[in-house]
């Protein structure tokens, strides 16, 4: 479990194929606090730490995280946003974030607004379980939807966030992955199950 307040940014120094699986090698400076077998989110998506190699550590993605998110997308060089998992007793600053990713959307604007930014995204296929000033997590970051259109979905990023954050990195067209809000997510099983 997180809280989509993310720690810190790393560095993928290497991918590799293993079957079907993609080996990512992350540089960071959290490796030294890390063990084997620890959850970590990056860029949302809960992976666990199977190798410690110095300042580097070694994550395993299968073919269904792939298929869900953008971890597919990266290359050496790239950032990824870094949570380790919640502590009993910690506060929650951000949102219940699970580290499941449920879609991958695109950005579609980026606007500076002198002092913050205004991010638009693509509405996923399940854009129902949005909701204006309702929470979302996206690259593993737990936002406040700012705005929800027909058409796309906007949140204001304040300059701590977009500083300390990939998304100084992002731009329209790069892909981002997306986590909806657990109790949207249990409030729609229940209402398909009472309408069923």
């Amino acid at each position: 479990m997180f809280t989509g307040i993310v720690e810190g940014t790393g560095e993928v120094t290497g991918l590799s194929r293993a079957g079907s699986n993609l080996e990512l090698v992350v540089r960071a400076n959290i490796t030294g606090e890390l063990r084997i077998d620890q959850s970590v989110s990056h860029n949302g998506v809960c992976l666990t730490v199977v190798e410690l190699m110095g300042d580097r550590y070694r994550v395993t993605a299968v073919e269904e995280t792939l298929q869900r998110s953008n971890l597919g997308d990266l290359k050496p060089g790239d950032p990824v946003n870094l949570e380790r998992c919640l502590r009993l007793g910690d506060r929650l600053d951000g949102h219940m974030v699970q580290g499941h990713v449920d879609a991958v959307t695109t950005c579609t604007a980026v606007e500076d607004r002198d002092g913050s930014w205004w991010f638009s995204f693509a509405l996923p296929e399940q854009k129902h379980l949005l909701v204006e000033k309702g929470s979302v997590c996206l690259n593993g970051v737990s936002l406040t939807i700012a705005q929800l259109t027909d058409r796309d979905f906007s949140a204001a990023i304040i300059p701590y966030t977009f500083a300390h954050t990939n998304f100084h990195a992002l731009r329209p067209g790069h892909r981002v992955n997306v986590e909806f809000d657990v109790l949207g997510k249990y409030v729609e099983r229940i209402m398909h199950l009472r309408a069923g």
